[in-house]
């Protein structure tokens, strides 16, 4: 049986900071005389005082939320999440969110009384909330929520739909699509329902490929991440896909969260997943792995097809090592350690996971959205968003800081990061790619302008235009990423970072420290 039950909490945080400086100048005269009296020269005017001067200074703050499983969709100018326990939020900048709903009870604005509205769905699961949903907008113009309900403690799931005409709501039931956990029962393949190889039907995630088909991908633990083809006209399952075609996953394998984003500048699909369990000490991390088709099959960087990624079930059940050396890990749990001049909580996630992406076409920018918790918050998340970029070897990497656009900067700063720029100290992350509840610290690593790598890492580096960077290990290891400026908090500061992948799909980030 699966024990995959959560705790949710929230708390808000912001901060703000301002300085002046002024002064001011003086003034003259003179006179003269002779035998004949004269009137005295008039003294000339007092100089006008020197207005006050004021450095600029960046303001930068933030509001924030808790929103659990946060998957974004656009509507207008803005960006709405819905997460579990039928919580949704919403956003024009990425970084300051205002929630909107909250609890599956009759007072959620989202439907009219929710615990009516999906009764079957919750009757089914033998459960009272709802786990993570995705909304897409179809063919009609309307907006159609992927709702999900799962007992907890087995994957005894239902997955239905529901359909409103504004992004939130109120929404109205349409039908349940697919359940799960029918022991000794047949499953929508025709076959007696087995949790090592059927999915656990929760965690939708619904998109349109680059030729406007419409698909779902969805699953968790249990036989692993599934996908089906969908009707745009109904927003249901075209017939006869029975669970659709299975792409990641199985023997119970703690692999969930799965969504999946077309990249117009490298052609690739990605899916991103969450390995690792989801609470404090659960070890969640972000991987992804790529296809050239919607439905696969997705391989890593290494080439292993990720549908062969299970546990094994020979193996205690939840067997992480199985999974863990698979996909690209983007990120997990770390922090960074404060530099000189730095002040405030040391920046760093626990647990981060459960992303959905966005591509701005518009900007040329990629986001990941996510929650995570934090160091020693124990069970309090919070929603973050993170600029991505597809680095030289076509994967995805992820900005070390939440993103604030640059032209928050009180002064003009380019985008370029020149070697120059690039050249000097950093605290450096090394992700790895194991599934632990360890935070990984930080570590010095110099940039020199010469080319070399020292300190915790040795080797070299190179900057190879277009802010894109190179940096090879001692040992051989090649990484690949990108330079970019983004807002470290702890400095107050717009600063110089990389974000780059090893093949092997170990991620490094680095914030320079101006040392």
């Amino acid at each position: 049986m699966e024990n995959i039950s959560v705790r949710r909490r929230a708390f808000l945080r912001s901060a703000a900071a301002g300085v002046a400086l002024a002064g001011l100048g003086g003034c003259g005269g003179g006179g003269g005389g002779s035998s004949t009296a004269v009137a005295p020269a008039s003294a000339p005017p007092a100089a006008s005082p020197v207005p006050p001067t004021t450095p600029s200074v960046t303001t930068v703050s933030f509001t924030n939320v808790s929103v659990h499983d946060p998957s974004v969709i656009k509507s207008g100018d803005t960006y709405y999440v819905f997460g579990s326990h039928l919580a949704a939020a919403k956003t024009t900048d990425w970084m300051n969110w205002a929630k909107i709903a909250d609890g599956v009870n009759a007072g959620n604005p989202l439907f009219n009384n929710v615990t009516v509205a999906l009764t079957e769905a919750l009757t089914w699961a033998q459960s009272d909330t709802l786990w993570a949903p995705d909304v897409a907008k179809l063919d009609d113009g309307k907006f159609y929520m992927y709702y999900c309900a799962c007992k907890g403690d087995s994957p005894r799931s239902a997955l239905g739909v529901a359909v409103a005409d504004k992004v939130d709501g109120p929404y109205v039931n349409k039908q349940l699509l697919l359940k799960s956990g029918m022991w000794g029962e047949v499953s929508p393949d025709g076959t007696i329902y087995d949790a090592t190889k059927h999915p656990n039907v929760v965690d939708p995630n619904v998109f349109r490929d680059n030729g406007g088909k419409l698909w779902m991908v969805y699953g968790s633990y249990s036989g692993g991440i599934f996908i089906m083809e969908m009707d745009p006209a109904t927003g249901l399952q075209k017939p006869g896909q029975g669970y659709g075609k299975h792409l990641m996953g199985g023997n119970h394998a703690r692999i969930e969260g799965a969504y999946i984003l077309y990249s117009p500048d490298s052609k690739y699909y990605y899916l991103f997943a969450s390995f690792g369990g989801l609470d404090a000490n659960g070890g969640y991390n972000i991987r992804v792995a790529r296809s050239l088709n919607p439905d696969g099959p997705y391989v890593d960087a290494a080439g292993t097809d990720m549908a062969t990624v299970k546990a094994n079930p020979a193996l205690p059940l939840f067997d992480d090592a199985s999974i863990a050396p698979h996909g690209q890990k983007l990120m997990g749990s770390h922090q960074f350690a404060l530099a000189a001049g730095e002040s405030g909580t040391a920046l760093g996630y626990v647990s981060p996971g459960h992303n959905s992406a966005y591509y701005d076409g518009a900007a040329g920018k990629y986001f990941l959205v996510f929650h995570t918790r934090f160091p020693g918050q124990g069970e309090v998340h919070e929603v973050r968003v993170h600029e991505m970029f597809i680095n030289a070897d076509g994967w995805p990497v992820v900005a070390p800081f939440r993103y604030v656009p640059l032209s928050k900067n009180a002064t003009t700063l380019s985008a370029d990061v020149t070697a120059a720029d690039a050249a000097g100290t950093y605290k450096v992350i090394n992700h790895g790619k194991d599934i632990s509840a360890t935070i990984k610290p930080s570590q010095v690593v110099t940039l020199a302008a010469g080319g070399a790598v020292s300190g915790a890492l040795a080797g070299t580096w190179t900057h190879q235009g277009a802010n894109q960077v190179g940096i090879v290990l001692a040992d051989g290891t090649a990484y690949n990423g990108i330079l970019s400026r983004q807002w470290n908090t702890n400095a107050g500061a717009f600063e110089v970072t990389f974000t780059v992948q090893s093949k092997a799909g170990v991620s490094l980030w680095g914030a320079r420290t101006g040392a």
